[in-house]
């Protein structure tokens, strides 16, 4: 049974620029980029060489597109790229990648070229939206003649080193509002029916069912779950729609869904899942965990 439809369109009947347009007449700034992420990521560049990769141009509004490079890049190394923000309004992938560069990176840095982009999406960052203003979601527009710029942006970022990157992990949060506004959006501006889910409570991660890598994925669920509660299966052994392979771990085809975490073919990838409204999890839990999942991610890459 689908809920009532969303208030934008006609039922069944994707939309058109109209649509969009009354859509995008919705979205309201909530934040400012510049001053949640631009100045932290001032703040480190005694550490890091900062990286403008591009920029986003949504008149009457331009985004500076930053990222963190290790000050030792050498350029023959393995390279760990960490993202977040990719889905703007997800904040715990944005503050924890740039916790994790503050407080971590260092640590890193005689092992790894690191590479960190912080906030990929800073639009839906500012507005608190999982997509951009083109009613497009970035995280399934990862792929050749992307129509979405922020993924296109950060694709010709990775792509000179990108058959060196040996770890890839990509932050994000599931929010009840997925299940509020962002999934009705989705289903009317495709034409399709709504139909309602749940969200799980608690942290999970999503691997690569092509090339999966359990026991990496294993490491960062043990070094969250000293953080954070990891998200048990619904009754039907389902995370999201997707069976769970493991203790919090499900599995998606990522490359042709168009998902930032296929962009290469590092042999170590995966996308975090934080559950930031649990009455469980406060926000600094919620950063640590996304931190503490980058670090476990890269220390498993380093042994391995």
């Amino acid at each position: 049974m689908s809920s009532s439809f969303y208030p934008i369109g006609t039922p069944g009947v994707p939309w058109g620029a109209a649509e969009v347009a009354a859509w995008l007449g919705h979205q309201k700034r909530q934040r400012s980029y510049a001053d949640l992420v631009l100045n932290q990521v001032d703040t480190l560049r005694d550490r890091f060489d900062v990286v403008q990769y591009g920029e986003l141009d949504y008149a009457p509004d331009a985004y500076p597109l930053m990222a963190l490079r290790s000050r030792r890049w050498q350029g023959d190394r393995p390279v760990a790229l960490v993202t977040g923000g990719v889905h703007g309004y997800e904040t715990s992938g944005v503050m924890g990648a740039l916790q994790f560069a503050a407080q971590y990176a260092a640590d890193y840095e005689d092992h790894f070229d690191l590479l960190i982009a912080p906030c990929v999406s800073p639009w839906g960052f500012e507005r608190i939206h999982r997509w951009n203003p083109l009613a497009l979601d970035p995280n399934r527009s990862f792929r050749a003649s992307s129509p979405a710029p922020e993924s296109a942006a950060l694709m010709r970022l990775v792509e000179p080193f990108a058959a060196r990157v040996r770890v890839h992990i990509d932050l994000h949060e599931t929010t009840d509002t997925d299940e509020s506004e962002f999934r009705p959006a989705l289903a009317a501006r495709d034409g399709k029916p709504f139909m309602p889910g749940g969200i799980p409570d608690g942290f999970y991660l999503v691997d690569d069912e092509h090339t999966p890598q359990p026991a990496f994925q294993q490491a960062i669920i043990d070094a969250v779950a000293r953080i954070t509660h990891i998200a048990p299966a619904d009754e039907h052994g389902l995370i999201i729609g997707s069976p769970v392979v493991s203790p919090g771990v499900i599995r998606y085809d990522l490359r042709p869904l168009g998902l930032c975490a296929g962009i290469t073919d590092a042999p170590y990838r995966t996308t975090t899942e934080v559950y930031p409204d649990s009455p469980q999890a406060t926000a600094e839990q919620c950063n640590a965990a996304q931190a503490a999942a980058v670090r476990a991610a890269l220390d498993y890459a380093r042994a391995h």
